[in-house]
């Protein structure tokens, strides 16, 4: 589902939260989903978006739908492996989607870098605290074949004339009625079911059609039975038996 927000300079959002464990997927998949779907991972552009992505997992929490622990791959990683381990470890890390941004939020003594490439957003809200707190919303590098839940981000030109509320002001309480969800994945969806069974219902109206003209020139061909052939074995003038003669 695609949440939007009636400003004009927000982007829409988009969380891919699975239950199932077995759904979730390494960082390369879900860039993948985003970018098939027309968006790109979540990248984070300040304090106020971060808020905004926190207040939205944070509704989720709370909708009762069994959201549970999962964190979020979000669209920061770095490549180079070869500088993994140097001083300069941190400033490798770019946004997927090409933004320019030095917004980090980072758990304590994160990232740690190694073989940890790619970052997620901590949401964990059954895990005790450590070090740096709750493991909620701060981020941390994680090995990019991870199994993890996902943000993507649409700009407004993928999504025009979606509107919604307004956006989050970190001055403010948010109010749920200024979120809206938007359904946008059911007209495509059904058009991925159609469209394979085009040839099916075209082949299947063929082999009517056929099947119809076949019976129809089978009836052309055959003799009809006039009324007079029916009764040739009925002798018109019956002869007299002389038996029957009294």
């Amino acid at each position: 589902q695609k949440v939007c927000y009636e400003d004009i300079k927000h982007p829409c959002y988009k969380i891919a939260y699975f239950q199932d464990l077995s759904r979730r997927v390494g960082f390369q998949e879900a860039r993948h989903a985003c970018e098939i779907d027309g968006g790109m991972l979540l990248s984070l552009a300040s304090e106020t978006e971060q808020k905004l992505i926190e207040n939205m997992l944070q509704n989720l929490t709370k909708s009762g739908s069994g959201i549970s622990d999962g964190d979020f791959w979000i669209g920061l990683w770095r490549s180079g492996e070869g500088q993994a381990t140097s001083s300069a470890c941190p400033e490798l890390y770019q946004w997927t989607d090409g933004t320019i941004s030095s917004f980090r939020n980072w758990y304590t003594d994160e990232p740690s870098c190694g073989s940890e490439a790619c970052v997620v957003m901590y949401h964990q809200p059954t895990a005790n605290p450590g070090l740096g707190g709750p493991y909620l919303y701060q981020w941390n590098d994680d090995r990019c074949n991870m199994k993890h839940n996902f943000i993507c981000k649409y700009s407004l030109e993928v999504f025009p004339s979606v509107t919604a509320g307004k956006p989050y002001d970190e001055n403010k309480s948010e109010d749920n009625s200024h979120v809206v969800v938007t359904e946008t994945g059911i007209i495509p969806n059904l058009i991925y079911v159609v469209i394979p069974t085009i040839p099916l219902l075209l082949l299947i109206l063929v082999a009517f059609g056929t099947c119809c003209f076949q019976m129809l020139h089978k009836s052309k061909g055959r003799t009809k039975t006039s009324p007079n052939q029916s009764t040739l074995w009925i002798s018109k003038n019956p002869r007299k038996d002389s038996t029957m003669e009294v």
